[in-house]
C-alpha cells in the first residue's frame, strides 16, 4: 500500500489518501483509493475506489474485499482474498451503505454546526 497527499482546500494542511495498487488477473495494476475498513460478523474487509490515470473516479464503482493484516508484524503487507459468496458480499455491501449514511449525515450535522 502506499500513501498519496493532496491539499484540504477547507484546511489548507496535506492530507493523506491511502493507496493500494492490485494487480488484476489480466495482468493490469489498478490503483485504488482506500475508503474505509469494515468489520462484519467478525471479519474484516476494504472498501476501494479505482482510479484512472488521472487518480479519478469517474462511475462511482466500489471494490470490496477480504482484508487482514497481521498482528503480529505491523510492517508487512496486508492481505486481500475476494469475496466469492453472494451473501457474504451482500453484508458487506449492506455495511458500506451503512457507513455511506452515517458519513453524510456525520456531513450534514458538521454543516449545521457552522
Amino acid at each position: 500500500m502506499g500513501k498519496k497527499g493532496g491539499k484540504n482546500a477547507e484546511n489548507d494542511y496535506e492530507a493523506e489518501e491511502m493507496t493500494v495498487d492490485l494487480d488484476l488477473e489480466d495482468g493490469k495494476t489498478v490503483t485504488c483509493a482506500v475508503v474505509t475498513i469494515l468489520t462484519v460478523s467478525g471479519r474484516d474487509y476494504i472498501a476501494l475506489l479505482p482510479l484512472d490515470e488521472n487518480g479519478e473516479n469517474e462511475d462511482g464503482e466500489v471494490w470490496f474485499y477480504r482484508y487482514h493484516e497481521n498482528p503480529d508484524d505491523v510492517n508487512e503487507e496486508p492481505e486481500l482474498a475476494y469475496i466469492d459468496d453472494d451473501d457474504e458480499y451482500e453484508a458487506v455491501a449492506d455495511a458500506f451503505d451503512e457507513y455511506l449514511d452515517a458519513a453524510e449525515f456525520d456531513e450534514l450535522v458538521d454543516e449545521e454546526d457552522d
